[in-house]
């Protein structure tokens, strides 16, 4: 059993919200549930046609798909999101260079799958905090390579440089993960409008203080726009309960 939330906030210095998120608890084509959170790019309506589309295209190429396995049916349908947004980009003058980063996520029995592109983020949170994906970032690749420490990624000048988008290129690859949950593992997936406000340990500490994922949701984004709401902020919290439950 999963308990859910979805939420999305325009921040304090936006006048555009570029997020999306969808949740889905209930079967969808081949797959029990549904999950995304994709964080927009480009110029004027952009980012938001961009980020807007790629969920739906996912929602709609998961309940199309006839494949059984859920990294095969997410990485199609990333793959076919990718490729709409790349000829729309190509094709018309007012959404060149637009494009978005997307995570997608899906449970079945116990199992958590996991696909990414771009620097939008999954963790599992228990008693401690584990970030999942890996950002495909300037930055982050600064710190797999020893350039930079980790500490000083977060602040660095060139934190929102993207190495992975959909709709950057013709063909997209995704990561994937595979995670094991054990019962009351809360699931948090967002863009970087909550972590570059919010520091991975406070967002511990919030979701430990609430007795319920809307809660944690609404706490989350009230505490990245007290920090200065510098971008939109997409939420996706889901708690799982276990299996049969």
């Amino acid at each position: 059993m999963l308990t859910t939330c979805s939420k999305t906030d325009i921040g304090r210095k936006r006048v555009l919200n570029q997020d999306t998120v969808y949740s889905c608890n209930v079967p969808i084509g081949n797959l029990n549930n549904l999950f995304i959170v994709a964080d927009g790019m480009g110029g004027h309506k952009a980012g938001d046609y961009a980020s807007a589309y790629t969920v739906n295209a996912i929602e709609r190429e998961v309940e199309l798909c006839e494949d059984s396995q859920p990294v095969k049916i997410i990485d199609n349908a990333i793959k076919c999101a990718n490729k709409e947004i790349f000829d729309k980009a190509h094709a018309e003058e007012d959404f060149a260079g637009m494009g978005t980063t997307v995570v997608v996520a899906t449970v079945e029995d116990n199992i958590l799958y996991v696909g990414n592109v771009g620097d939008s983020r999954l963790y599992v949170i228990d008693d401690s905090i584990n970030q999942i994906t890996k950002d495909h970032s300037l930055v982050e690749e600064m710190v797999r390579v020893g350039e930079i420490k980790r500490e000083d990624a977060r602040l660095h000048p060139d934190k929102n440089i993207i190495t992975r988008a959909i709709g950057a290129d013709e063909n997209v690859v995704a990561d994937f993960f595979e995670v094991e949950l054990k019962p009351k593992d809360i699931v948090l997936m967002c863009s970087d409008g909550l972590t570059n406000m919010v520091e991975d340990n406070d967002i511990l500490s919030i979701v430990k203080s609430k007795d319920n994922v809307k809660d944690i949701a609404d706490e989350l984004i009230r505490v990245a726009n007290h920090n200065g709401g510098k971008d939109n902020i997409g939420v996706v919290l889901v708690q799982f309960e276990g299996v049969g439950k």
